[in-house]
C-alpha cells in the first residue's frame, strides 16, 4: 500500500485573505504546495489529503483538481472548531480551530495507512519525500514514527529571526527531545538564539524540525486521546493550540514508542516574512534552470 501525504493548508486562507490568492512562485504560476505534491508523486506517495477550511473548498478544488487528475488520488478534510470537542464547553469568543495535532485528528476515517504530514507553504526538497517514503514503507509501525530533520543553517531567513524546534537524538537516531527556540538568527558568521537569559550560540548543523512527520494511522487515535486532556487543561484559552510536536513528544515521554530522526541535506525555504517571497521565487526559478523541475510542473 502506498503511503499518503497529508498537507496542512487550513491556515492558508487567513494569511492570504482568500484561496484565490494562493501565492504563485513557479514560472507557470505554481504554488510551493505544487512542488511538494510533484516531489511526493515522484517519491511514491499514492494519495494526497488536503486539510483546508470548508468555506474555501470549492475554490481550492478548482485550483488543484484539474492539474492533479490522473496523477495522484486526492481527498479533503475540513477542520472545524467544534470537531472532537463533544462534552466540552468551547468559549463562544473562540474563532480558530485547535492547531496542527487537531488537524491530524480531523483525518480520522479518511487516513488509514502510513502517512506523512507537511505544511502547505514550506518547500522541503525532493530528498525529504524519498526518505519519508522509504521509512513509511519499510520501518514505520505503531511503535516507530519519524520526523525529517533539517540542518539549521538551511532553514534560516535573511529577513529576521525564526522559531525552530531543535532536535536532540540518541546514538540510534531516536528523538529524545524537541526544544522550541523562538528567536534564532545569524550573527557574526554563526547562528545564535535569544531567550530570557541572553544570547546563546547554536551549532549551524543542529537538526531542526520543519513540521515534516511520518506516522502510522494509530497516531490519529493518539491525538484523540491527548486532545481530551488538552481541552481539560487549555480549552478555555482563546488562543491555545494543540500541536503535532507536543503529541509526538508525549508519545516518546509516555513510553509508547520512538520517533526516528531522518536527516536530510535538502535546502528548506518558505515565506516566514513577506520579504522572503522574492528569494523563494528566485530559489524555485534556479531549481527549474538546473533541470530539477520542468518549467511547467503539470505540463
Amino acid at each position: 500500500m502506498k503511503p499518503t501525504l497529508v498537507i496542512l493548508a487550513a491556515g492558508m486562507a487567513s494569511r492570504y485573505g482568500s484561496m484565490k490568492q494562493i501565492q504563485s512562485f513557479g514560472p507557470a504560476g505554481e504554488t510551493i504546495m505544487d512542488y511538494s505534491i510533484y516531489d511526493a508523486i515522484q517519491a511514491g506517495f499514492g494519495k494526497v489529503v488536503f486539510i483546508i477550511r470548508e468555506e474555501f473548498a470549492e475554490q481550492f478544488k478548482q485550483i488543484f483538481e484539474p492539474k492533479l487528475k490522473g496523477k495522484i488520488a486526492t481527498d479533503y478534510v475540513y477542520q472545524h472548531l467544534l470537531d472532537y470537542t463533544e462534552g466540552y464547553n468551547v468559549p463562544a469568543e473562540r474563532a480558530k480551530p485547535w492547531g496542527t495535532a487537531h488537524a491530524v485528528l480531523c483525518c480520522k476515517g479518511k487516513v488509514n495507512e502510513p502517512f506523512a504530514v507537511i505544511n502547505a507553504d514550506d518547500y522541503y526538497g525532493s530528498d525529504a519525500f524519498v526518505k519519508a517514503v522509504e521509512f513509511l514503507k519499510g520501518a514505520c509501525n505503531e511503535q516507530t514514527y519519524a520526523l525529517v530533520g533539517y540542518e539549521l543553517q538551511k532553514t534560516l531567513s535573511e529577513n529576521g529571526s525564526v522559531s525552530r524546534g531543535v532536535c536532540a537524538a540518541d546514538a540510534s537516531q531516536n528523538l529524545t527531545s524537541i526544544t522550541e527556540r523562538t528567536k534564532i538568527y545569524r550573527k557574526d558568521g554563526g547562528v545564535v538564539f535569544e531567550d530570557e537569559t541572553g544570547v546563546h550560540p547554536l551549532p549551524m548543523t543542529s537538526l531542526v524540525s520543519m513540521n515534516y512527520f511520518c506516522f502510522a494511522p494509530g497516531f490519529i487515535d493518539w491525538c484523540g486521546e491527548l486532545f481530551k486532556t488538552f481541552l481539560a487543561n487549555h480549552g478555555q484559552e482563546l488562543k491555545s493550540e494543540f500541536y503535532i510536536p507536543f503529541a509526538a513528544n508525549e508519545f516518546i515521554q509516555q513510553g509508547k514508542g520512538v520517533v526516528k530522526v531522518l536527516p536530510t541535506e535538502a535546502q528548506w525555504f518558505g515565506v516566514t516574512y513577506k520579504e522572503d517571497a522574492p528569494s523563494v521565487q528566485e530559489s524555485i526559478h534556479e531549481l527549474v534552470a538546473k533541470g530539477v523541475y520542468p518549467a511547467s510542473l503539470w505540463g
